[in-house]
């Protein structure tokens, strides 16, 4: 394997020189050269380094030197021979986010990050959707996606012919089509699906009744740092698309981990809520570095102030200063009308939002929003919301959900039950700062897919 070094001052140069030999001969290193990352304690001048017999690379900041020589040499695998005081653990997370970046597998002495592996399989123009964490809007945004690229939100001039494949830790054992453009998606039909077994409020579901396309749901087990699945259908997912008559892919993440299939290009959302070093830290700014475009979600009050979303903003564009961002915040929309009726809602949302939803209902849709219940992903809870509610405010009429977690089997069937009419509702992104409308950013990013999807036909 073609190699790179990372040495440091602390060792003598006898000392790397001996390592360095070790590991060509009991691994069949390939060393091509070395970055001096600091310390001079064992050293007297750079021209010391010359002993080690390989091209040395110097820079004051360490990141820079192995981004110079990821560039140059083209490794396959960076070896870490450093030590403590001169790099620790946070500089390594630095370093394993720059090199797992450049798809180059980054060792040390008892770790070994191995970067992500992406079936180059889709025979089409494909973009991908992932996500910094679970409840950031991704499956909301996903669906918004599928809309615009499809004509369906704003500009209706703009069709790509696109289908969502999806994976979860729900989803079924074998890719599912559902056909969300051609079937009628009623409460029986969710109540039918859940009755078979499915879980019917799996993403596939959720992104076919919102986005009224064909979906492909896959499942997918476990997650690593940087986005890794353990194991995942998707590949089968997407083969399954390949034979669809749909002209354009849409992969969608699940929580924090990516598709493991090769995109043409990289949306990822991020929650405005979420803890800086999430997205400083760790492997955050892998999913960050490999994003073409980055939507900041839930940028208000009471989830994050307005200062803690321009440090965010700043933030992402130091990691990556080429991508795009755009602020945004998610409002409701039913998909029938909820006029005059007197409603129960049920949502995965923190009860500190609930205050904004109820009152954007009431003022937008002209309903009387009595209850709500925000225990959505909790089933005994959510039950015991609902009893509650329908017990006492027996003029519930509506009962209002998102299609997530326990919104079928639970709340569509205790609402059913109780004689209630069951609207599902969307979650829609509305932009409120950035780099430009989303709408229009959607459209760009799936234009430069395409492009880099027929770039890379004619390379081969």
């Amino acid at each position: 394997m073609k190699a790179i070094a990372l040495i440091d001052g602390e060792h003598y140069i006898p000392v790397n020189k001996s390592a360095l030999q070790q590991l060509r001969d009991e691994r069949g290193y390939d060393f091509l050269a070395a970055v001096f990352i600091g310390g001079w304690e064992k050293i007297g001048t750079p021209q010391d380094l010359k002993q080690l017999g390989l091209p040395i690379i110097i820079e004051k900041n360490p990141l820079e030197g192995i981004a110079k020589a990821l560039e140059e040499y083209k490794p396959q695998v960076v070896v870490d021979l450093s030590d403590e005081p001169v790099v620790g653990y946070i500089e390594r997370f630095q370093f394993a986010n720059l090199i797992l970046s450049k798809n180059v597998i980054y060792e040390g002495a008892d770790f070994c990050f191995t970067p992500p592996l992406y079936l180059d399989i889709a025979k089409k123009p494909s973009m991908a959707v992932g996500g910094t964490g679970k409840r950031v809007g991704k499956t909301a945004v996903g669906a918004y996606t599928g809309r615009v690229l499809s004509g369906q939100e704003g500009r209706r001039d703009i069709n790509y012919f696109p289908c969502i494949v999806t994976m979860g830790r729900g989803g079924p054992p074998q890719p599912e089509v559902i056909e969300g453009d051609k079937i009628e998606m009623t409460p029986q039909y969710f109540l039918k699906m859940s009755s078979m077994g499915k879980h019917a409020a799996s993403d596939h579901f959720e992104d076919a009744l919102l986005a009224r396309l064909t979906t492909i749901g896959c499942r997918r087990c476990g997650g690593g740092m940087a986005g890794v699945v353990f194991t995942s259908i998707v590949p089968k997912g997407v083969e399954v698309a390949n034979e669809l008559p749909c002209k354009f892919i849409i992969l969608e993440g699940s929580g924090a981990s990516l598709p493991p299939v090769k995109s043409d290009a990289w949306m990822m959302v991020v929650g405005a809520h979420q803890p800086l070093q999430y997205i400083s830290s760790y492997m955050g700014p892998y999913r960050i570095m490999m994003s073409d475009l980055i939507v900041l979600t839930m940028c208000e009050e009471p989830m994050a102030s307005k200062e803690k979303v321009e440090e965010m903003d700043k933030l992402l564009r130091h990691i990556n200063p080429k991508a795009k961002v755009v602020h945004t915040v998610f409002r409701p929309k039913p998909l029938e009308s909820l006029k005059g009726k007197n409603v129960l809602y049920t949502t995965t949302a923190p009860p500190s939002v609930g205050k904004i939803i109820v009152e954007y209902l009431e003022e937008h849709y002209k309903c009387n929003v009595l209850a709500v219940s925000h225990h959505l992903s909790h089933r005994p809870k959510l039950r015991e919301d609902i009893e509650k509610a329908l017990s006492e405010f027996p003029q519930i009429n509506v009962l209002l959900t998102e299609v997530k977690a326990a919104s079928i089997d639970v709340a569509t069937k205790l609402g059913v039950e109780n004689g209630l009419d069951v609207v599902y509702m969307d979650n829609i992104p509305v932009t409120v700062g950035g780099d430009g409308e989303l709408e229009e950013l959607i459209i760009e990013l799936a234009e430069k897919a395409s492009q880099r999807f027929a770039q890379r036909k004619i390379g081969e």
